[in-house]
């Protein structure tokens, strides 16, 4: 089977731990995990400047080596992240800001890449959200 997983929430909160469950479990069952899409507050996520605390897990942390190592795409909603602050570098330098926190490996792209995703899939799950 094939997912695409959106993801709403941040990396602090319960369900981003969860979807990352639910990911590994679906690619060790044999499945294909089509694009991660990381939308309204999961997009902080993929910020570099999140520093958990260090008795809690480091689920920012544990998307990106999740996403690296399986080569997974990933993709952070890119008005969803200029909102929040989150910026590559192009961005950055588009809106005169100092620094760009994006971290590797994400992308930014629009919501066209979830709805690319949820034609491609056999199923949308989503985690998260208001």
């Amino acid at each position: 089977m094939k997912f695409a997983i959106a993801l709403h929430s941040p990396a602090h909160a319960p369900s981003s731990r969860r979807a990352l469950l639910f990911a590994k479990a679906a690619l060790a069952q044999g499945h294909e995990i089509v694009r991660l899409f990381f939308y309204q507050d999961g997009v902080h996520s993929a910020s570099g400047n999140v520093v958990s605390p260090q008795d809690e897990s480091d689920t920012a942390a544990q998307w990106r080596d999740f996403v690296t190592t399986h080569q997974l795409d990933g993709v952070v909603c890119i008005a969803a992240a200029l909102r929040r602050g989150v910026l590559n570098a192009e961005e950055a330098e588009r809106y005169s800001r100092p620094a760009a926190n994006l971290a590797a490996p994400w992308e930014l792209s629009g919501l066209g890449q979830l709805h690319d995703a949820i034609q491609a899939a056999d199923r949308l799950i989503c985690f998260g959200g208001p």
